[in-house]
């Protein structure tokens, strides 16, 4: 799979490239019809455009100042690629770093909130709002499939969490960076999530509350993300911006909202424990 930032150059030194496309052939699609020299129909060494990647040396897409490689994504280099064609695709990268960097909250990316080492609050009617707004989340995103299978689906029916998140998000900066951020914020609270919820909670529900720790997580990294306007798969949300902001408001209180499909939690401290637990009934009247 190409990875970012994925470049066409002609022989006549134009450069392509667009924000959130790894793929030269996906380039290659975009930009053929206006520019004959795309159009890979010589063959090599002859042919009349060059596939370019330059990556971070360590793969880390967050550190825009290490250095970044140039490497010619071709099995037969062309004859006319010289040293000279460099230049130009360097100046590509920089203008791609200022487009996709002005797209994430670069600084939270790299150090991410870690939700079980902020001390927890005292549960309140506030919190319980939010985590009904994140339950309500479920129900508006999996109406359709609620329907057709009951609640007893459960912690799987938030994989629409997973799909929003990473669609609107590669749609915007591409795998490459989606990649980074989300290794970024897996590292900072796995050992947690790994851990301590599984000392919290008991043994019969562990899996479903782990899946759905992780749809708190997933939450949270796509909102790292800035100037996406619509989120896939979440027209019935009825949430203005982010669609999954009660979680991370919980997440940086330093509470996260979990089910194992009937039960909901609200977990918090080092230990992940258990601050609050109730049903999906329990929760509706705390719904605006």
């Amino acid at each position: 799979m190409c990875k970012a930032v994925s470049i066409l150059i002609t022989k006549s030194k134009k450069v392509y490239w667009k924000g959130g496309v790894d793929s030269h052939d996906e380039l290659q699609t975009l930009y053929v019809k206006k520019d004959k020299e795309l159009k890979d129909d010589v063959m090599p060494p002859e042919n009349t455009f060059a596939r370019i990647e330059i990556n971070p040396k360590d793969g880390n897409y967050l550190n825009p100042k290490q250095k970044w490689v140039f490497k010619i994504d071709e099995a037969v280099t062309p004859s006319w690629l010289d040293k000279s064609y460099e230049k130009p695709c360097y100046d590509a990268c920089k203008k791609w770093q200022k487009l996709v960097y002005s797209r994430i909250n670069l600084k939270e990316a790299i150090k991410p909130i870690h939700p079980f080492r902020i001390k927890p609050p005292k549960i309140s009617t506030r919190h319980l709002k939010l985590l009904a707004k994140w339950d309500s989340v479920g129900d508006s995103v999996w109406a359709s499939v609620r329907d057709s299978v009951g609640d007893s689906v459960g912690a799987s029916v938030w994989a629409s969490v997973r799909d929003s998140v990473g669609a609107s998000v590669r749609d915007s900066v591409g795998d490459s960076v989606w990649d980074s951020v989300w290794d970024s914020v897996w590292a900072s609270v796995r050992d947690s999530v790994g851990a301590s919820v599984w000392d919290s909670v008991r043994a019969s529900v562990r899996d479903s509350v782990g899946a759905s720790v992780w749809d708190s997580v997933r939450a949270y990294n796509g909102s790292l993300y800035k100037g996406i306007k619509k989120w896939k798969y979440c027209s019935k949300v009825k949430e203005k911006g982010y669609p999954f902001k009660s979680a991370v408001k919980l997440w940086k209180m330093g509470l996260v909202g979990t089910t194992d499909g009937t039960n909901w939690y609200l977990l918090g401290g080092p230990k992940a424990k258990i601050l609050w637990k109730g049903t999906k009934q329990d929760l509706k009247k705390y719904r605006g």
